[in-house]
């Protein structure tokens, strides 16, 4: 019996390492994708290390050509079986007003663009299997506001659009689409976040850190760990009866 395959775009750090060494340990063999396949040795290690497989594949989600070669080489290791769609930037942080066409255009290209040009590789094959998992990494800021996040927001949203329709399209061929939504996720990310929050809101990083864990029921961020785990449960057959929904990781920030 050859093994489950699943590919996981952005996943040479944070969300989407995790994701993809989950992934591994879990017994797949992961196409592990990143715009240069170099930044992915570490993820490769940590895969073997949890007696897995990952094999590095070169990726840019924003580019149509890149994102169908990817797809080729992946399903070259087998059937793929789920799609995590990770990869995304965190765009920039201040008023709408002062965001310019092309920070815009780039936020979009590469967290809404980017899912469907990464979903649309894989959706004939899955089709003509009549099985797999579309998972796509949203954001609890698709869902509620974040002070100078517009771009941002408007691509997490949309990619919860995104897979809601596509589950009524796939659901007649038993492909089920998902999103994960998470929240504040530990890391070098979040401390960025931390940062610009307080300078497009005028107060200081103790005060931002200290609303990110004060708004959560239980007292606490999110690791990449937990968003790890939903998207497995998404990819396995305990969620068969699960589509056209945002799951939200968020501890307790976000419940709708």
């Amino acid at each position: 019996m050859s093994p489950q395959v699943a590919v996981v775009t952005g996943a040479n750090r944070g969300i989407g390492r995790a994701i993809a060494v989950a992934f591994a340990a879990a017994g797949y063999t992961v196409a592990a994708g990143a715009r240069d396949p170099a930044d992915l040795a570490e993820v490769i290690i940590e895969a073997e290390k949890a007696g897995g497989v990952a094999v590095p594949v070169a990726c840019d989600v924003r580019n149509e050509a890149s994102v169908a070669a990817m797809a080729a080489g992946a399903e070259e290791l087998g059937p793929v079986d789920a799609v995590v769609a990770n990869a995304g930037v965190a765009g920039p942080t201040a008023p709408l007003h002062e965001i310019t066409l092309e920070e815009w255009r780039d936020t979009l290209a590469t967290d809404l663009d980017g899912v469907f040009l990464t979903f649309r590789a894989f959706i004939p094959a899955l089709i003509r299997r009549r099985a797999g998992s579309l998972i796509a990494i949203s954001s609890m800021t698709g869902k509620r506001p974040l002070h100078g996040r517009t771009p941002y927001a408007a691509a997490k949203m949309g990619v919860i659009g995104l897979v809601r329709t596509l589950a009524v399209e796939l659901g007649p061929y038993d492909v089920r689409v998902n999103a994960v939504c998470p929240g504040y996720v530990t890391g070098p990310r979040m401390e960025v976040v931390v940062r610009r929050q307080a300078a497009v809101r005028g107060i200081t990083e103790e005060e931002a850190r200290a609303e990110v864990t004060r708004n959560s029921p239980l007292g606490r961020l999110v690791e990449a760990g937990d968003v790890a785990a939903a998207c497995l449960f998404l990819a396995s057959d305990r969620s068969a009866a699960v589509t056209g929904e945002d799951l939200n990781v968020t501890a307790g920030v976000v419940m709708y």
